[in-house]
């Protein structure tokens, strides 16, 4: 495995740390977002100002319009735009999109993909991905879908409920996973505006980067025609795998960038701060403190570019995926932890952008997968395998 970049990966990866220190950063205090996300006015102006940089949905196919990124690729760029909050929903590399873009772009008809995906490329619409349901609906488990595709005609009514679905307020179209007749789950794709499907409420949630924040969607007699089956009657659970391990690994490194980003705060701070005669820097718990973060981040860096670089082999990486996803999730958040305790009160106000970045990303180890289940998931792997991993 080569990590070394190429000169234009280099590049690109210049241009995106300049666009967002230049351009970016100095909106992160813009009054136009609230405790669910930026609004739709400032997404529009970060949009732009990401087009008109050439940095806009760089993951997408150039077919689409984008840079046609590897994964590898990705795991340069995405951790550069994660370095501000607002940088992945600038450059249209934000949850749920990101994710929706990668599945359209490897199972949606033409027909599909015109509709949806190119517009959603060009940052012109937004998505949501409606799977997650209140108790006892899908959770952790998904085997436990509750939500229904019942045939009516040549259509399909869905009906059920669903929770937690990021981005949903303000989304143009949704994936929907529901169960049909045989038991067996099928993903549909809908315009957010069609009868049937209401907006419940948004969930008071820790973060407040994501557009649209976490909402509850209600289901009733959602008409649906068979034209707008995502995939293949029946496989939504094997269409999920194609989104959710390349969607947990490009979680890992904008993360990451958040997490590079609270070290160089604490960084500067321990720099200057003094107390008992020498800066804080010089004290072997802060000292320490700085050495572990640089641990984690590396080890995280690593974990991503090996997963990545198996994607880009063409394997599946279900197990691989699952075990970045912990070990960024816990590595990451450990970094932000120790980085608010280096600040002291500094750290929990918001004089800084740590706090910001500590809100947001304690839900890091829960969603996409708690790092237990995915411990479970290795775990039944590991000892079903002869072989070790």
């Amino acid at each position: 495995m080569d990590f070394s970049l190429t000169p234009k990966l280099e590049e690109l990866r210049e241009r995106t740390r300049a666009f967002i220190h230049d351009q970016i950063i100095p909106l992160e205090k813009d009054p136009r977002q609230n405790a669910h996300g930026p609004s739709k006015e400032l997404r529009k102006e970060l949009i732009e100002l990401a087009r008109k940089a050439g940095l806009l949905t760089p993951h997408a196919s150039i077919e689409m319009g984008g840079l046609g990124l590897s994964h590898v690729e990705k795991a340069i760029v995405f951790e550069e735009a994660g370095y501000s909050s607002l940088g992945p929903t600038a450059m249209n590399i934000h949850a749920p999109d990101e994710g929706n873009i990668h599945l359209l772009e490897e199972i949606a008809s033409p027909a599909q993909k015109e509709r949806w995906l190119r517009p959603l490329v060009a940052g012109k619409i937004r998505s949501c991905f409606a799977m997650t349901e209140p108790a006892p609906g899908a959770g952790s488990d998904p085997s436990m879908l509750a939500t229904t595709a019942t045939k009516n005609g040549d259509d399909y009514l869905i009906n059920g409920s669903k929770w937690f679905i990021t981005g949903a307020d303000g989304a143009d179209f949704g994936i929907i996973m529901a169960r049909g007749e045989s038991g067996s789950a099928t993903m549909f794709l809908s315009d957010m505006n069609a009868p049937g499907i209401g907006l419940v409420r948004n969930m008071d949630a820790l973060d407040s980067c994501f557009t649209g924040g976490h909402g509850v969607l209600q289901f009733t007699n959602l008409r649906i025609p068979s034209s707008q089956i995502l995939g293949e009657l029946g496989k939504g659970f094997q269409n999920a795998q194609v989104r959710l391990a390349p969607a947990r690994l490009t979680h890992c490194m904008r993360w990451l960038g958040q997490a590079r980003r609270a070290q160089d705060i604490a960084i500067a701070y321990a720099r200057k701060r003094e107390a008992f005669g020498k800066t804080i820097g010089e004290h072997e718990g802060v000292g320490f403190m700085l050495a572990d973060n640089d641990m984690d981040i590396q080890t995280s860096r690593l974990n991503i570019l090996h997963t990545a670089w198996l994607l880009d082999q063409g394997q599946r990486c279900n197990f691989e995926s699952s075990r970045a996803k912990v070990i960024c999730s816990e590595a990451e958040w450990r970094v932000i932890d120790r980085c608010v305790q280096i600040l002291g009160g500094q750290g929990v106000t918001g004089e800084t952008a740590l706090m910001k970045i500590f809100q947001d990303m304690r839900g890091f180890r829960i969603y996409d997968g708690p790092s237990e289940v995915h411990r479970w998931s290795m775990a039944r792997k590991i000892i079903g395998n002869k072989e070790s991993k």
